[in-house]
């Protein structure tokens, strides 16, 4: 009494590839050529190595990544830096404010003389890491043609 025809005989799971890759084949490698083409497929930042050998083989673009970690670091620190003249500008206007509404005309023109100088040395000490960062991009950050 079971009559069930069925016109699908897939009934679910993944849909079949149109054209699968069935085709294999295997090479052997030295350990001085294996070394080599392990760095090499690192620093593509492919993930699966079937794809990076389908790309060499046919020369498709393969690109390749490198992170240094000094720049890395340099541009934590320097945006940290950048991020504590923001709070130091802050700062340095609700002082100024406080000041004049605190204090005489006088004592408030003395105490901003003051910061006046300290304000003048972070200003230099802002054009040299300006400098600084110029020349780091210069040796280490500038793609050499």
């Amino acid at each position: 009494m079971e009559n069930n025809s069925k016109t699908n005989p897939h009934k679910g799971g993944r849909h079949p590839k149109k054209d699968p890759a069935v085709h294999r084949y295997s090479i052997s490698l030295t350990a001085e050529e294996n070394a080599h083409f392990q760095t090499l497929f690192e620093t593509s930042g492919m993930t699966v190595m079937a794809h990076f050998i389908t790309a060499c083989i046919f020369q498709k673009g393969i690109t390749t990544i490198k992170i240094d970690k000094a720049s890395i670091e340099y541009y934590v620190r320097l945006t940290s830096l950048f991020g504590q003249f923001r709070a130091v500008g802050v700062n340095y206007n609700q002082i100024v404010k406080i000041l004049y509404r605190n204090f005489s005309e006088k004592k408030a023109s003395v105490y901003l003389y003051k910061l006046e100088k300290q304000t003048a040395e972070l200003a230099v000490l802002c054009q040299k890491i300006i400098q600084l960062t110029g020349e780091f991009e210069e040796k280490h950050l500038k793609k050499k043609s």
